[in-house]
């Protein structure tokens, strides 16, 4: 299971962000993990500073913007091609 990480303030942006990852996952029969950061402490740890970003098993790999559709596909098809490869 891979697990994102949807990291803002909690605006309608990061929970447009999470409900997309999540639908797309259940479109391709993939399992995700989802966590919401959203206290600023943490934010700042993680070295975010445009939000909503999303990180996917500890990289981020989008800031400041929300996702389409083809870009949480493109990667949910990275994590299984790693997965098929291993």
């Amino acid at each position: 299971m891979k697990t994102f990480k949807i990291i803002g303030p909690g605006c309608n942006s990061c929970r447009t962000t999470g409900a997309l990852i999540a639908e797309v996952a259940k479109a391709r029969g993939i399992s995700v993990d989802l966590e919401e950061i959203d206290e600023p402490e943490q934010i700042a740890t993680l070295g975010v500073t445009r939000t909503p970003a999303v990180m996917l098993d500890g990289e981020i790999v989008l800031a400041g913007g929300v996702p389409d559709w083809m870009q949480v596909e493109s990667w949910l098809t990275q994590v299984t091609n790693r997965k098929e490869s291993s």
